[in-house]
């Protein structure tokens, strides 16, 4: 049987839980996730955890933080003043919010804390810091995508670039509902 090897496109269906068995994503009704294996589009121990396995084949793997989100960074965790806030926006903790850097990068930031001047927003990923396990089944091998992609609402060019950044999840890299 062929095995996944770098360079092959793979769709798999996954489970992904915490150390605690939380569930925090899965494939469970969608289509399977497709990624280009070395193309960087998925966590570094995630791509790692397929090579190897056969189309049909499923896996267990756990995913040190490391080779997953990273580590949580204290340098990530910014303080912004209330009157920056666009009028209308009054941020909740909790809520997860779309920042744009001067350079045009967009990146998303969780409120954490709010006081009468101040609120305190982290910028890591919510599973940085943690490690990971993800349940994998390959359900298909192959040399080219199969899936066709819409890339609509975010500022990449190329899916491959998007695929890679927080900043589109939900915008940009679905499957064109004519392939689900």
């Amino acid at each position: 049987m062929e095995q996944v090897k770098q360079g092959d496109w793979v769709q798999v269906h996954y489970k992904g839980r915490l150390l605690d068995g939380q569930v925090f994503d899965q494939s469970d009704g969608r289509p399977p996730l497709e990624f280009q294996v070395g193309g960087g589009q998925v966590i570094r121990g995630f791509e790692q955890g397929v090579l190897g396995m056969t189309s049909g084949e499923t896996k267990t793997i756990t995913i040190a933080e490391e080779d997953g989100y990273g580590p949580r960074r204290t340098d990530m965790v910014m303080q912004v003043d209330l009157s920056d806030f666009p009028p209308g926006v009054e941020p909740e903790i909790g809520q997860q919010l779309r920042l744009q850097r001067e350079d045009g990068f967009m990146f998303m930031v969780t409120v954490m804390s709010i006081s009468d001047t101040k609120a305190t927003m982290d910028a890591n990923h919510p599973l940085a810091g943690k490690d990971l396990i993800f349940d994998i089944q390959i359900v298909g091998i192959s040399l080219e995508p199969t899936m066709e992609y819409s890339c609509s609402g975010c500022h990449h060019d190329e899916i491959s670039d998007c695929q890679s950044h927080s900043c589109c999840e939900d915008a940009c890299c679905h499957p064109n509902s004519e392939n689900e």
